[in-house]
Parts: C-alpha cells; sequence; structure tokens
C-alpha cells in the first residue's frame, strides 16, 4: 500500500480542521488535512460566529471576508417568539452585546464584532485562505483506520471516489472529525455526560420573509404553534441570508411525534410555523441529529488529539459549538509547529489538554443549562404536548389577556428572559478563558477575582493564562489594538516607557533560540502611544514591566517592573515553557 509521510495529519475539514490546517500551512510545517465529504458544508449548521472568534479571522487576515458573508449582530440584534411567523408576537429580547446595557461591555472588550455567518458561508473562507497558504486539504476522504506506536501515527485513508486505500505516517494527528469521530472512536478516547437527550431535524429552506421579520430584525425567531411542546417549539427559524435563507430547527419526542427527515414530512410543518401559505418554500437540504451532553475526559492520548466536535458534543444553545472548535485549533496549531519544528519539546503539548479540557467543560455545561430555557416557553405560554388545536389557541389567548392567569404568565415570561441572560449575553464564557497550564508562568499572585457575574461578564487582565486585553491605540495615523501588536505566530514581548532593556533582551533571545519573539513598547510619546490611557488601567504592571505573549495571543508570563537582567529573566521563562522538565 502506497505510504506518505508528513509531520501532522488532520481529520477532518470542518471549522476546527480548516483553522488547524491554515495556521499550521501559515507555519510552513508539512501537513495534510483529509475530509470524507466532496467539500465544504452544504448546510447551514453552526451560524454565531463571537468576538473570539472574529479575532482569529483578524489573525488570519480574513476579517473582512466573514464580515462581508454574514451580518453584524447590530443589525439583526432580535430573538423573537411567535404563534407563528404571521401571527401574535409573545417575546421579544435583544442578543450578543446589542442591548442598550451590554452594547459597551462588548464594544470595549473587542476590536472585532459577533457576526451571523452560517457554516456553509463560513467555511469557504477558511478553505480559500488555507489554500493561499498551500496547504494539503484532501476532500472526498475517509479516514477508515489509525493506530499509533512510540515514533508517529499510521493511518489508512480511503479515497472514496474509486475505493483506492493508502496509508498516512504523521508525526501527530488531530482528530477533527465531528460528533461521531473515527478517530476518537479508534484512539479509545472515553467521554463522560449524560449523552443523548433529544432529536431534532435541520431544514435548510430558501424563503422570502421579508414581510414577516424585516421590521424585527433578528437571528432567531422561534415558533410556538399549540401542540408542540419540545425544546424549539413548533420550529425555531435561524438566520441565513437575508431574509430568503433560512435553518429550520424541529425537535421532536420519537415516543410521542416521530419525524422523518424527509420533504414530505418537513414542508408541512414549515408551512405552519411560517403561517403564511402563500410563501414559496424551496427545501435545499434536510438532516436529522441528536442533542447531546458529553465532553471527553482526554483530549490527548500519545501523539493523537481531538478538537472541536470530536471533543465536545452540546446543543447549539449560546451559539458555543463552532466558536469553541476554532479556539480549540488556535490553541494546539502554534505548539505543534514550535514541536515540529524543534523549539519545543513534546511536553508542550500536554498544556492543550490542560488548556481546553476546562473551556470544553465549561461550554458543554453552560449550553446545555441555556436549553432548557427555550424548552420552558412553550410551557409559559401554555402550550403543552398532545393539546388541540383549540386548547392550544385558548392558552395563548389567555397567556395575552389582562386576567389574573395572563399576568401571572406574563411576568413568568419576564423573568425567564432575565434568566435567558446566560444563554445570549454569556459574554465571560464567550471571551474570559484563562489557561493555567505548563504553558503559563505564574508569577505569583493570584488571579484577579471577578467583580461581576463570571459567566455574563468578560473581565481582561494580564495575568499569566489570560488573554491580551485589547484597547485602541495610536500609531502614526492609524489607530490599531493591542491584539494587532502581536505578530502571526510570533511570541511578542510588550513593555512600556523605560522598557528598552526587554526589548533588547527578547531581540537577543531571538538569535539564540532561532526563531522570531516581537517586541513592542507602549506609552505616550512612542510609537505605539495610549492616547486615552486606557492600557495603563489594564496592564497591571508598571511601564518598565514586561508582559510575554503566545503567538495566540494568551500572556504567557510577566514581570510588574524592571528587573536587573531581564534577558536571563526572558530567557528563564522561555525554558520553562517550551521545555519543561
Amino acid at each position: 500500500m502506497h505510504v506518505i509521510r508528513t509531520d501532522v495529519l488532520v481529520v477532518g475539514a470542518g471549522p476546527a480542521g480548516l483553522t488547524a490546517a491554515t495556521f499550521l500551512a501559515r507555519q510552513n510545517v508539512p501537513a495534510i488535512t483529509i475530509g470524507k465529504y466532496r467539500g465544504t458544508a452544504n448546510g447551514p449548521r453552526a451560524h454565531i460566529t463571537n468576538q473570539r472568534t472574529l479575532e482569529i479571522m483578524r489573525d488570519l487576515g480574513i476579517e473582512q471576508q466573514v464580515y462581508n458573508e454574514g451580518v453584524k449582530m447590530i443589525d439583526v440584534p432580535n430573538l423573537v417568539w411567535t404563534t407563528t411567523l404571521a401571527d401574535r408576537e409573545l417575546a421579544r429580547t435583544r442578543a450578543w452585546g446589542t442591548r442598550t446595557d451590554r452594547k459597551s461591555d462588548y464594544e470595549a472588550s473587542s476590536p472585532c464584532s459577533t457576526i451571523n455567518i452560517a457554516q456553509n458561508y463560513l467555511e469557504p473562507i477558511l478553505l480559500t485562505r488555507a489554500m493561499a497558504l498551500n496547504a494539503d486539504i484532501r476532500f472526498n476522504t475517509e479516514l477508515i483506520g489509525i493506530t499509533q506506536d512510540a515514533d508517529g501515527v499510521t493511518a489508512t485513508a480511503r479515497y472514496r471516489p474509486t475505493g483506492e486505500e493508502y496509508t498516512i505516517r504523521a508525526r501527530y494527528v488531530l482528530g477533527a472529525d465531528g460528533g461521531r469521530s473515527t478517530v476518537a472512536s479508534q484512539a479509545g478516547f472515553e467521554f463522560e455526560g449524560k449523552g443523548r437527550f433529544g432529536y431534532a431535524v435541520n431544514a435548510y429552506i430558501k424563503a422570502d420573509l421579508s414581510h414577516l421579520v424585516a421590521h424585527r430584525p433578528g437571528t432567531l425567531y422561534w415558533t410556538n404553534y399549540p401542540g408542540k411542546q419540545y425544546f424549539f417549539g413548533s420550529g425555531a427559524f435561524a438566520l441565513v441570508r437575508k431574509w430568503d435563507e433560512w435553518m429550520v430547527q424541529f425537535s421532536y419526542d420519537p415516543a410521542f411525534d416521530p419525524l422523518d427527515a424527509t420533504e414530505a414530512t418537513i414542508l408541512p410543518r414549515i408551512h405552519t410555523a411560517i403561517g403564511d401559505s402563500s410563501v414559496p418554500v424551496k427545501i435545499k437540504g434536510l438532516g436529522a441529529w441528536e442533542l447531546q451532553e458529553s465532553i471527553a475526559t482526554r483530549y490527548r492520548k500519545g501523539r493523537i488529539f481531538i478538537a472541536g466536535d470530536a471533543a465536545h458534543r452540546h446543543t447549539p444553545a449560546n451559539g458555543l459549538g463552532s466558536n469553541t472548535s476554532i479556539q480549540d485549533s488556535y490553541n494546539i496549531a502554534w505548539k505543534l509547529a514550535a514541536v515540529v519544528k524543534g523549539e519545543a519539546s513534546d511536553a508542550l503539548l500536554d498544556s492543550y489538554e490542560a488548556e481546553r479540557l476546562p473551556v470544553g467543560r465549561q461550554v458543554v455545561a453552560r449550553a446545555t443549562a441555556s436549553v432548557a430555557f427555550v424548552a420552558a416557553v412553550p410551557g409559559i405560554i401554555g402550550i403543552n404536548a398532545g393539546q388541540s388545536e383549540a386548547e392550544g389557541f385558548a392558552a395563548i389567548d389567555a397567556f395575552l389577556s389582562p386576567t389574573p392567569v395572563g399576568r401571572q404568565r406574563r411576568q413568568q415570561m419576564l423573568v425567564a428572559l432575565d434568566e435567558w441572560d446566560y444563554g445570549i449575553h454569556c459574554h465571560g464564557v464567550e471571551m474570559g478563558q484563562r489557561y493555567v497550564s505548563g504553558a503559563v508562568v505564574d508569577d505569583g499572585t493570584p488571579m484577579p477575582a471577578y467583580k461581576l457575574d463570571a459567566q455574563l461578564y468578560y473581565q481582561p487582565t494580564t495575568h499569566p493564562g489570560a488573554y491580551l486585553p485589547h484597547v485602541w491605540l495610536a500609531h502614526s495615523d492609524k489607530q490599531v489594538s493591542t491584539l494587532d501588536l502581536v505578530p502571526a505566530d510570533t511570541w511578542t514581548v510588550i513593555t512600556g516607557n523605560g522598557g528598552q532593556a526587554w526589548l533588547d533582551a527578547a531581540q537577543k533571545l531571538s538569535k539564540e533560540l532561532g526563531f522570531p519573539i516581537a517586541g513592542v513598547a507602549i506609552g505616550l510619546g512612542l510609537p505605539d502611544a495610549d492616547v486615552y490611557g486606557d492600557w495603563a488601567k489594564v496592564r497591571e504592571i508598571t511601564e518598565g514591566g514586561c508582559l510575554l505573549v503566545r503567538p495566540d495571543k494568551h500572556i504567557a508570563w510577566r514581570v510588574a517592573d524592571l528587573t536587573t537582567n531581564p534577558f536571563a529573566d526572558l530567557r528563564s521563562a522561555f525554558a520553562k515553557i517550551l521545555r519543561p522538565a
């Protein structure tokens, strides 16, 4: 059998796999990415892309392309509950930083904006960038077997159109092959959690609904037609393209209401959820899926790693799925590159699990808790499974009536909407990852305590393990973010007025280690000027102090002020991170 050798094999060409492929290609790491499908996603699936993920797109130089293909959340701020799209509205709220009391939090935290972009529009952008960087990506290629030994991993791949099989021998494998991961299964990764707890069908449709939704622009519209009391009511419309492409999600209980993923079954339900039979509907795709709560107990087994849905499986609540997957790959790609190039020992790769597994656990728990709110809404309105249409519409009338029952239920809805903040304004979960691992050198100070709810609010800090805080600086005639000061795939030393010795140390150490270490000083009168004083407020070190920022923009190490031997101190920090004992 033909054998191909490479340093890294990425299995799966979805958001996680394409992100890994792109970053590995940019760092000139010999890598092959295989995906069993004919190309990128043929349907919407994920669609909420948060600020932290947009920062990764910014790093890749494709941020504007993503904005061009999607819709910024500020332009589609609403989540809407109706009986049908054409009938009475039952509730509305704003989400993902678009509500008046949360806008400033989101604007201050990042140079990027949350955006609604469906997976089938995002993946081609990633693929195009990967191919421009000469990434080796092979679609129609299925993994059928994988084993590992002390020196590497042996994978058997099959080219599906012809059935031809060949062997790929790699130093490392990243399994990013989704919720039914062959890599995870064959490599023996174990999972914990409740597993499957619901069933759903997605319908990707073409239907002009502008007359029903344009006056209340949003990303999600939940319909609540009598007789359907499941997670997504009687059908949830997720925006794909304004206002004629949608993903409609139907959840169901197979014991009482089996639902086949066929046009004959789904089309009538779509018409019912729209509530306007004159609207032409074209079904572009159908797919059945399961609501799950599952997280791998390990992210690494020897030379095999897992990322994305291969590692964590959860509901679409909070819109965290593809975001977490892309961020997994952002974390591991620079580490694989450093090890493959000989800049770091294999032990650095242990930090991937140490850093991303806690994030995965948090995301899975958050998504599971949030879906309970969506499931509770029909009951608050009075919609119950098995009731007649007459009974259901009578319950809706009661919900909207000026009666004690109506007042009580409407108050319940207000309370529930406040609780739903954990599903739509969970900014701390989206942005606040703080890593503890061998790839972070603690400075002996405690991680700052949260002043507000740690899930709802992001609190920036420069403590080692945290993400570099964003503030706007003045550079010549341009406004730049602190995040823009970290060059692609590069370590960066950040200091201030009087910190020249740190910059000199970085330059000297770069020559010794054999890879670039960028250096930048931030302060008034410097090329990167803190004209607003915002950096001085968040840096948590003096002007003569130093931050060492990793290629993924997390802070690896810091010193509060200028030391007597900056070179030795910086050198020691790198040794601890790259070649831990």
